[in-house]
């Protein structure tokens, strides 16, 4: 499971005249948070690069108004290239986690650019690839880990994120006691695709093993060693209550 990725950055994988190029088929303009950058059904065709905050990536489920979180995304990220591309109704929506800059680019305009730029092109498929098999990774993991695991799992993950942006963006590193994951129980249940009880009562387990503290908006990471040996599933048998949901 991975929200962050480890790919490079559309933007920052291009050369600066590249940038330039692509930014100046588009415009700038800011978003609120919570606002929707891009939204699932939508048929618009416009591309976004994020040039400053962080973004959700989520579905619907068939739980009624839940969604599932895919991803995070920052800045130098490009979204919505596949309705740009298929012409087909948006797959994902994207929602801004707090104030938001970015650069909108009308769909045909960078279906030209692509066009006339073939190694920007293999870029965005390259791109593609690795977030449809990303998709496809976390679907399984519904189907194949327990709630407590997939908990586990994404806050190993953004606990060694280097902290420099609202959830610690890009690059991982090694696990680190006293990091922090400002997420709310909600948000935490939709990046790992379960109710908000299910996933409550997983940190309670968590708690009650020391393996981290929770508060406000937060939870913080005491135990990385052991947050890690739960996230692979070695040691469910030694924590009981790993539910499924």
């Amino acid at each position: 499971m991975g929200l962050l990725g480890d790919e490079v950055a559309f933007a920052r994988a291009l050369t600066a005249q590249e940038n330039e190029s692509v930014m100046a088929l588009g415009s700038r303009r800011r978003y609120a948070a919570d606002d929707h950058l891009l939204t699932e059904g939508d048929r618009s065709r416009h591309v976004v690069i994020i040039l400053r905050g962080w973004v959700t990536v989520s579905v619907s489920t068939d739980r009624g108004n839940t969604r599932l979180i895919l991803g995070l995304r920052g800045p130098g990220e490009l979204l919505g290239e596949m309705a740009a591309l298929d012409s087909h109704p948006r797959s994902a929506t994207v929602r801004a986690l707090g104030p938001i800059e970015a650069q909108v680019i009308g769909g045909d305009a960078f279906r030209r650019f692509l066009a006339m730029h073939p190694r920007v092109g293999s870029l965005v498929m390259r791109q593609l690839t690795f977030r449809l098999r990303s998709a496809d990774q976390e679907r399984s993991a519904l189907a194949s880990l327990t709630v407590l695991q997939r908990l586990a799992s994404r806050l190993d993950e953004l606990s060694r994120a280097e902290p420099s942006g609202p959830y610690g963006p890009a690059a991982p590193g090694a696990p680190r006691s006293g990091a922090v994951v400002h997420l709310a129980q909600d948000e935490l249940a939709a990046t790992v695709g379960a109710t908000r009880e299910a996933v409550a009562k997983a940190l309670r387990l968590l708690r009650s093993q020391r393996v981290v503290r929770t508060g406000n908006r937060l939870v913080e990471i005491l135990d990385p060693a052991l947050l890690a040996l739960l996230a692979h599933g070695h040691a469910e048998a030694e924590h009981p209550g790993g539910q499924r949901e």
